[in-house]
Protein backbone atom coordinates (compact mmCIF):
# COMPACT_ATOMS: atom_id res chain seq x y z
CA UNK A 1 0.00 0.00 0.00
CA UNK A 2 2.87 1.99 1.42
CA UNK A 3 4.84 1.81 -2.47
CA UNK A 4 1.10 2.84 -4.52
CA UNK A 5 0.83 5.97 -2.72
CA UNK A 6 4.65 6.82 -3.34
CA UNK A 7 3.86 5.64 -6.88
CA UNK A 8 1.01 7.96 -6.91
CA UNK A 9 2.39 10.89 -5.11
CA UNK A 10 5.34 10.92 -8.04
CA UNK A 11 2.77 10.25 -10.92
CA UNK A 12 1.04 13.62 -9.69
CA UNK A 13 4.13 15.55 -9.06
CA UNK A 14 5.10 14.75 -12.94
CA UNK A 15 1.58 15.65 -14.05
CA UNK A 16 1.66 18.79 -12.37
CA UNK A 17 5.36 19.56 -13.78
CA UNK A 18 4.14 18.47 -17.57
CA UNK A 19 1.16 21.08 -16.84
CA UNK A 20 2.73 23.47 -15.91
CA UNK A 21 5.33 23.62 -18.21
CA UNK A 22 3.13 23.07 -21.30
CA UNK A 23 0.54 25.93 -20.06
CA UNK A 24 1.51 29.60 -20.99
CA UNK A 25 -0.24 30.88 -18.40
CA UNK A 26 0.91 28.52 -15.88
CA UNK A 27 -0.65 25.77 -13.29
CA UNK A 28 -2.58 28.13 -11.62
CA UNK A 29 -5.11 28.49 -14.59
CA UNK A 30 -6.13 25.21 -14.77
CA UNK A 31 -7.59 25.73 -11.57
CA UNK A 32 -9.35 28.54 -12.78
CA UNK A 33 -7.07 31.07 -11.43
CA UNK A 34 -6.27 33.21 -14.60
CA UNK A 35 -3.89 34.95 -16.14
CA UNK A 36 -4.55 38.25 -13.99
CA UNK A 37 -3.20 36.89 -10.95
CA UNK A 38 -0.12 34.74 -12.45
CA UNK A 39 0.62 38.12 -14.68
CA UNK A 40 0.42 39.33 -11.14
CA UNK A 41 2.50 36.91 -9.26
CA UNK A 42 5.12 36.68 -11.72
CA UNK A 43 5.79 40.33 -12.20
CA UNK A 44 4.52 40.85 -15.70
CA UNK A 45 6.29 37.84 -17.04
CA UNK A 46 9.58 38.70 -15.83
CA UNK A 47 12.38 36.04 -14.72
CA UNK A 48 13.07 36.49 -11.11
CA UNK A 49 16.53 38.00 -12.33
CA UNK A 50 14.66 40.32 -13.91
CA UNK A 51 12.69 41.45 -10.57
CA UNK A 52 15.99 41.25 -8.49
CA UNK A 53 17.46 43.98 -11.04
CA UNK A 54 15.07 46.18 -11.13
CA UNK A 55 14.42 46.22 -7.58
CA UNK A 56 18.39 46.36 -6.95
CA UNK A 57 20.24 49.59 -5.80
CA UNK A 58 21.56 51.22 -9.07
CA UNK A 59 24.39 53.89 -9.88
CA UNK A 60 22.84 56.87 -9.17
CA UNK A 61 20.24 56.39 -6.52
CA UNK A 62 20.90 57.03 -2.68
CA UNK A 63 22.51 54.20 -0.95
CA UNK A 64 19.78 52.02 1.74
CA UNK A 65 21.04 52.70 4.88
CA UNK A 66 21.91 50.32 7.76
CA UNK A 67 23.45 49.70 11.05
CA UNK A 68 25.78 47.36 12.11
CA UNK A 69 28.47 45.64 14.71
CA UNK A 70 31.71 44.86 13.64
CA UNK A 71 34.17 42.05 15.18
CA UNK A 72 35.85 45.25 16.56
CA UNK A 73 32.58 45.77 18.88
CA UNK A 74 31.91 49.19 17.61
CA UNK A 75 28.91 49.97 15.36
CA UNK A 76 29.04 51.00 12.01
CA UNK A 77 26.81 53.23 9.83
CA UNK A 78 25.98 53.48 5.97
CA UNK A 79 24.11 55.69 4.36
CA UNK A 80 23.68 59.30 4.05
CA UNK A 81 26.75 61.97 3.45
CA UNK A 82 30.29 60.60 4.84
CA UNK A 83 33.62 61.73 5.59
CA UNK A 84 35.17 59.55 2.84
CA UNK A 85 33.82 57.66 -0.10
CA UNK A 86 32.94 53.82 0.27
CA UNK A 87 33.46 50.62 -1.02
CA UNK A 88 31.53 48.14 0.84
CA UNK A 89 32.22 44.61 0.60
CA UNK A 90 29.89 41.60 1.19
CA UNK A 91 31.16 38.57 1.52
CA UNK A 92 31.05 34.85 2.94
CA UNK A 93 34.40 33.07 4.15
CA UNK A 94 33.40 29.89 1.99
CA UNK A 95 33.22 31.86 -1.21
CA UNK A 96 36.19 30.88 -3.54
CA UNK A 97 35.90 34.45 -5.12
CA UNK A 98 36.40 36.23 -2.00
CA UNK A 99 39.33 34.33 -0.76
CA UNK A 100 40.72 35.62 -4.58
CA UNK A 101 39.80 39.12 -3.82
CA UNK A 102 40.95 39.42 0.27
CA UNK A 103 44.33 40.03 -1.03
CA UNK A 104 43.27 43.01 -3.28
CA UNK A 105 40.98 44.59 -1.00
CA UNK A 106 44.12 44.52 1.63
CA UNK A 107 46.51 46.20 -0.54
CA UNK A 108 43.73 49.14 -1.93
CA UNK A 109 42.81 49.52 2.09
CA UNK A 110 46.53 50.57 2.83
CA UNK A 111 47.10 51.94 -0.48
CA UNK A 112 43.84 54.67 -0.30
CA UNK A 113 43.24 54.61 3.29
CA UNK A 114 43.55 58.03 3.76
CA UNK A 115 41.20 58.87 0.85
CA UNK A 116 38.37 55.94 1.14
CA UNK A 117 36.63 53.81 3.95
CA UNK A 118 36.36 49.83 3.43
CA UNK A 119 33.67 48.13 5.10
CA UNK A 120 33.56 44.34 5.00
CA UNK A 121 30.06 43.52 5.43
CA UNK A 122 30.51 39.51 6.33
CA UNK A 123 26.65 38.46 5.87
CA UNK A 124 26.73 36.29 8.35
CA UNK A 125 23.69 34.81 8.35
CA UNK A 126 25.05 32.53 5.38
CA UNK A 127 28.36 31.74 7.08
CA UNK A 128 30.02 31.08 10.53
CA UNK A 129 31.05 33.25 13.26
CA UNK A 130 34.28 31.59 13.54
CA UNK A 131 34.85 30.94 9.83
CA UNK A 132 35.07 34.65 9.46
CA UNK A 133 36.89 35.08 11.83
CA UNK A 134 39.52 32.88 10.41
CA UNK A 135 39.19 34.57 7.04
CA UNK A 136 39.68 37.93 8.50
CA UNK A 137 42.79 36.78 10.19
CA UNK A 138 44.51 34.96 7.35
CA UNK A 139 43.64 37.36 5.18
CA UNK A 140 45.12 40.69 7.43
CA UNK A 141 42.14 42.50 7.59
CA UNK A 142 42.38 45.59 8.87
CA UNK A 143 39.50 47.68 8.14
CA UNK A 144 36.03 47.40 9.90
CA UNK A 145 34.26 44.14 8.94
CA UNK A 146 30.42 44.01 10.19
CA UNK A 147 28.64 41.11 10.53
CA UNK A 148 25.56 40.76 9.24
CA UNK A 149 24.26 38.35 11.42
CA UNK A 150 20.38 38.50 9.82
CA UNK A 151 21.05 39.51 6.33
CA UNK A 152 19.35 42.83 6.48
CA UNK A 153 22.18 44.46 5.00
CA UNK A 154 22.36 42.33 2.45
CA UNK A 155 18.66 42.12 1.36
CA UNK A 156 18.59 46.32 1.18
CA UNK A 157 21.28 45.47 -1.83
CA UNK A 158 19.37 42.83 -3.22
CA UNK A 159 22.52 40.58 -2.69
CA UNK A 160 22.58 37.86 -5.47
CA UNK A 161 25.98 36.74 -4.39
CA UNK A 162 29.48 36.64 -3.46
CA UNK A 163 31.42 39.43 -3.48
CA UNK A 164 29.12 41.92 -4.13
CA UNK A 165 31.18 45.44 -4.08
CA UNK A 166 29.30 49.12 -3.65
CA UNK A 167 31.15 52.28 -4.26
CA UNK A 168 29.52 54.79 -2.23
CA UNK A 169 30.74 58.48 -2.54
CA UNK A 170 30.59 61.08 0.00
CA UNK A 171 26.89 62.27 -0.47
CA UNK A 172 25.37 58.44 0.15
CA UNK A 173 25.02 58.12 -3.28
CA UNK A 174 25.76 54.24 -5.54
CA UNK A 175 28.31 55.09 -7.65
CA UNK A 176 28.77 51.35 -8.83
CA UNK A 177 27.74 48.14 -7.84
CA UNK A 178 30.29 45.19 -8.66
CA UNK A 179 28.79 41.49 -8.65
CA UNK A 180 31.64 39.10 -8.70
CA UNK A 181 35.00 39.97 -8.96
CA UNK A 182 37.44 42.43 -11.52
CA UNK A 183 41.28 42.18 -12.22
CA UNK A 184 42.56 44.47 -9.16
CA UNK A 185 43.38 46.87 -12.08
CA UNK A 186 40.17 47.18 -13.03
CA UNK A 187 38.99 47.21 -9.24
CA UNK A 188 41.17 49.92 -8.69
CA UNK A 189 40.55 52.06 -12.04
CA UNK A 190 36.72 52.06 -10.17
CA UNK A 191 37.87 53.36 -6.83
CA UNK A 192 40.37 56.10 -8.53
CA UNK A 193 37.16 57.10 -10.76
CA UNK A 194 34.69 57.34 -7.56
CA UNK A 195 37.51 59.22 -5.40
CA UNK A 196 37.85 61.80 -8.56
CA UNK A 197 33.98 61.83 -9.01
Amino acid sequence: MKRNLWILAGLLILLCAALYQNNKTGILSVFGLGDETNSAAAGQGKSVSQLVAENAPKPGSKAPAFSLTALDGKTYQVGGKRDKPLLLNFWASWCDPCKEEAPDLVKLAEQYGEQLDVYAVNVTFYDKLENAKEFVKNYGYTFPVLLDEKEEAYRKYNGIAFPTNVLIDENGMIRDVIVGTLSPEELEAKIKKLLNA
